[in-house]
């Protein structure tokens, strides 16, 4: 008895060439696409993520307090100024005037300008020439307010500049003309190019002195003109002085008699027939534990005395208004001054934060001006991350503080990167 047979294996179908072709045609592509989409897969989640965005949201600027009513003058012109806030005020509309020995704001300026000084140098010296001492002579003939001088005598720009400003010496302010210049004529033409380069466009000088009536001007522009000297600290030192000494005269006294009380630091007055009292006037009142320095301009001040009416009437002016200022704090330390906010984080957000706070003097009705730059923020982030600087301006003032994240960021997870 024979075992049992196997059966016969079926017969091999052999694929056609075509079939073959297909295969090989199907695990390329296969192989092909795994490559791609693995290298897509590789390449976000290597890819930086989007970054955040930030969007701010910053207070409403914050205004001074309402204009106190000020105590104008019944006549002549008037005005007001804060240089620190950039507060400015008129009495109202104004012509040029008269402004007798205000005019030597502009002259000490331009002295200063073609010969500066620093703080206690008394800088080149002056010959006094015979027409130096002809000119004082016809002034002192006119009742115009000169100091003794002599021919071969030497004084110092600051002497002069003291003696000008101080006792308002009319034989000084054309001694320094001629000195600067080489004549008045041409000295008077830098004096009114200067006014003209400042903004001055009602004011026009017809000597370096004062005493000539042609020389006008209005309160509005010699206070521009009073803040812009006050920036210069000798001109400042020199206007702050109650007395000063001259070699002939010895010592004489500011004709502004408040200069050195009550915080009054300047500036300068005039008196003529034409103009009568003019007055601009500097004093630092205390605002909230801050020194202020509060201007105030008169012109055509009439009575027994104009020139002290000037006086009482600036610093009436001044004390007013110093009244009416504030010290304000825009924003404090950690208030939240916008968002952070991320496409893989869905409606979670940081907070912004100001960094330190910002405090600003304030005057009557103004309002400070904001802007600010961001930059990019990189995850992941820690917090107090930098994401920008915010700035606030008024006047003179500048105050600005970081923006940073209240909390970390995290980067996007493994899914979000592969769905994204």
């Amino acid at each position: 008895m024979s075992g049992p047979r196997s059966l016969p294996r079926p017969p091999r179908r052999r694929r056609s060439a075509r079939q073959r072709i297909r295969r090989r045609r199907l695990v390329a592509g296969g192989a092909l696409l795994g490559v791609v989409l693995l290298g897509l897969g590789m390449s976000r989640l290597t890819a930086a993520p989007p970054r955040p965005t930030v969007r701010l949201d910053l207070p409403a600027p914050a205004a001074g307090a309402a204009v106190a009513a000020l105590p104008w003058p019944a006549t002549g012109q008037a005005a007001v100024a804060v240089p620190s806030t950039g507060f400015f005020l008129t009495s109202g509309p104004e012509r040029p005037v008269p402004v007798a020995s205000l005019t030597k704001i502009m002259t000490a300026l331009v002295v200063l300008h073609d010969h500066p000084l620093q703080p206690g140098q008394a800088g080149p010296l002056v010959t006094i020439t015979p027409t130096d001492v002809a000119d004082a002579a016809r002034l002192e003939a006119q009742n115009a307010t000169v100091l003794p001088i002599q021919v071969g005598e030497r004084l110092s720009e600051r002497q002069l500049l003291a003696g000008l400003l101080v006792r308002s010496a009319n034989d000084f302010a054309d001694a320094l003309a001629r000195w600067d210049a080489g004549s008045l004529v041409a000295f008077v033409a830098r004096m009114n190019r200067t006014a003209r380069t400042l903004g001055l466009r009602q004011t026009t000088y017809a000597d370096p002195s004062g005493v000539s009536d042609r020389s006008r001007s209005t309160a509005a522009d010699q206070l521009r003109l009073a803040e812009i000297a006050m920036a210069n600290p000798v001109f400042a030192q020199l206007v702050s002085q109650p007395s000063v000494v001259e070699p002939l005269a010895g010592q004489v006294a500011n004709y502004i008699s408040a200069v050195g009380h009550d915080g009054v630091v300047g500036v300068k007055s005039g008196f003529t027939q034409a103009a009568m009292g003019c007055l601009v006037l500097a004093a630092r009142r205390p605002v909230e534990g801050r020194s202020v320095l509060v201007l105030a301009a008169v012109t055509g001040q009439g009575g027994f005395n104009p020139l002290g009416l000037a006086q009482q009437v600036d610093l009436r002016l001044v004390d007013r208004l110093a009244r009416s200022l504030r010290v304000v704090t825009l924003v404090r330390r950690g208030t939240v001054l916008g968002t952070v906010r991320a496409p893989w984080l869905g409606t979670l957000s940081a907070s912004v934060l100001a960094d330190r706070s910002l405090t600003l003097l304030v005057g009557p009705d103004q309002s400070p001006r904001w802007s600010s730059a961001l930059q990019p923020l990189r995850v992941p982030s820690r917090p107090g991350s930098l994401v920008g600087q915010v700035t606030v301006q008024l006047g003179e003032q500048r105050v600005e503080t970081p923006l940073v994240t209240a909390r970390a960021l995290p980067p996007p997870g493994l899914w979000w990167l592969l769905a994204h």
